[in-house]
């Protein structure tokens, strides 16, 4: 995820002809500190077009947020406590804006792992830590991200917090009893719609279109259908509106209802903000 992230604010922010140098004016450079010299090779060659404005590291997580203005903890949810409770960390992050894309990871949880049981008058110039959840489509620049609602804020936070994800999509504000929900909905709905996908692309194919012709179809339908949504239309009004009386689509629509497939997805997402409310 944070790779795609850092390709979507690289292709945002690229100074061309046809900007007014606006963009680039928030974010001119990026810092990237990984857990092992392979994943840093990789980044390096799949950033190498902008090897002036990122600067790729591993190991060396405290001097990354030592210098950097905003930092971006993108790391798996059970190395945080690893990397949040390294030396320097606490120096590192002092007063500083940490958005967090970690599943399950509350702020509190992070705050934990940074100052440890210091109690809060204990500690000088904490960090701002804010929860957020983008989705693998910041690399198109396509994303929903979720941001969790922080009264603590400042105005000037919450613009600069809001234009960093508005480059990669579109944002929405959530409370924070709702963040786990919409971090399945966001981010992890994308990988759940991919089963019945496959189910229509193997339905496809065994009546005899090719795989990817029939994957070039199906993108373009899941583009026209988020159209229609986008403009308002309710899915059981677009369900109803293709329905023709002793039609296909009621057959293919009363087979999905008779196998379940609404109740799967709902469990799907109930599931995953259980779990997700579960993690330590």
């Amino acid at each position: 995820m944070g790779s795609a992230i850092l390709s979507g604010l690289l292709d945002a922010t690229r100074p061309t002809t046809d900007t007014n140098g606006s963009a680039s004016a928030k974010i001119s450079r990026f810092i990237v500190s990984t857990k092992s010299a392979a994943s840093a090779h990789r980044l390096c060659d799949e950033f190498r077009e902008d090897e002036c404005r990122v600067d790729i590291r591993h190991s060396q997580n405290h001097l990354a947020m030592q210098g950097a203005d905003i930092v971006l903890l993108a790391c798996k949810p059970y190395l945080a406590e690893e990397v949040l409770s390294e030396p320097s960390v606490r120096e590192a992050l002092a007063g500083k804006l940490v958005i967090s894309i970690m599943a399950g990871k509350t702020p509190e949880a992070i705050e934990k792992y940074i100052y440890g049981d210091s109690p809060a008058d204990a500690v000088e110039s904490k960090a701002i830590i804010v929860r957020a959840m983008p989705n693998v489509a910041a690399r198109l620049r396509q994303s929903m991200t979720i941001i969790e609602i922080n009264n603590s804020l400042s105005l000037d936070l919450t613009d600069t917090l809001t234009w960093i994800f508005e480059q990669i999509g579109k944002v929405k504000f959530l409370a924070p009893d709702l963040f786990d929900i919409g971090t399945m909905l966001v981010g992890s709905s994308i990988a759940v719609l991919t089963v019945p996908l496959d189910g229509i692309l193997d339905g496809c194919v065994a009546e005899g279109i090719r795989r990817a012709d029939a994957l070039e179809m199906a993108a373009q339908n899941l583009i026209g259908m988020a159209g229609l949504l986008r403009e308002g239309v309710h899915p059981a009004i677009l369900r109803e509106s293709i329905s023709s009386p002793r039609g296909c689509t009621i057959q293919g629509l009363l087979t999905v209802e008779k196998e379940g497939v609404r109740g799967a997805c709902a469990q799907a997402m109930i599931n995953g903000a259980r779990h997700l409310k579960e993690i330590p």
